[in-house]
Parts: C-alpha cells; sequence; structure tokens
C-alpha cells in the first residue's frame, strides 16, 4: 500500500472514530439532560431505580403543605399521592392546589426534592402536565 492511500486509510477511520465518540457523547448528553416528567400514579406503578435523578409533576395537595426551613406537601394526580420534602425557599407561586414539578429522587416512600418550581403567573400550566393530566381524563380548572 502506498503512503498516501495509507494515510487516506488512516484519515477515514480517524474520522469514523471520532464521528463514533460524537455520536457517544450527543446519545449521553440527551439521556442525562432529557429529564421527562413523571405523575405521581406512573411512579408508584413503575418506581425509579434507587438514586435515579426524575421529575415529579402533579398538583400539591390541599391541606398538605408543611412550611419551615424543610418544607413537606404532597404532589398528587388525583389518583396516586407522593410525599416531598425539600429544604429551601420555595417559588413565591408555589400553593396548594397548584402545578407543580419537582426534580429530585425517591428515598423509600418519600421524594426529596433538589429543586421545586411552580407555574410563572395564574394563566400558564406548562404544556407536558396539561397533556398528562388530559391522556388520564382528568379535567384541571383554570
Amino acid at each position: 500500500m502506498s503512503p498516501r492511500k495509507r494515510r487516506r486509510v488512516q484519515l477515514v477511520a480517524l474520522g469514523a472514530v471520532l464521528l463514533a465518540a460524537a455520536s457517544g457523547l450527543i446519545i449521553v448528553g440527551i439521556g442525562q439532560g432529557g429529564q421527562f416528567f413523571r405523575l405521581p400514579s406512573e411512579i408508584v406503578e413503575n418506581p425509579p431505580a434507587e438514586g435515579q435523578t426524575i421529575r415529579l409533576g402533579g398538583l400539591v395537595k390541599e391541606g398538605t403543605w408543611e412550611r419551615g426551613d424543610v418544607h413537606f406537601f404532597t404532589v398528587t394526580d388525583t389518583e396516586a399521592d407522593i410525599r416531598v420534602t425539600f429544604t429551601g425557599i420555595v417559588p413565591d407561586l408555589f400553593a396548594e392546589g397548584e402545578d407543580t414539578i419537582v426534580t429530585g429522587r425517591m428515598d423509600g416512600e418519600l421524594f426529596r426534592a433538589d429543586e421545586v418550581l411552580a407555574k410563572h403567573d395564574e394563566e400558564y400550566r406548562p404544556k407536558e402536565l396539561t397533556d398528562a393530566f388530559e391522556e388520564r381524563g382528568i379535567e384541571l380548572t383554570n
């Protein structure tokens, strides 16, 4: 094989390796950043792996929010409830009976949240949350 042909084969092989590496990094990045949220009933039916970070979406159940340095509240989809704990400051619009999406991990029966999100105004509900409730035939007000 001539030096020129060998060099061309080496460049093609290097290009294939770089393409495979870039594809792998993209797939890993999407897997880590592409957290979708799950409803409480979906978590009860199919619990996540221990230590797996997930997003839990639903409504803050009326009468369950215990305020303090550590917040305790229940997220519901009207079919199942999951108790949540969060240390920190919750958003101003976080309230009982309102939508929330929390990011964290299950610890037995308790969901330990690292982040709590609330809808940004009275007229907005995340489309993914609305769609998930509609798929289950649950009518949401406002």
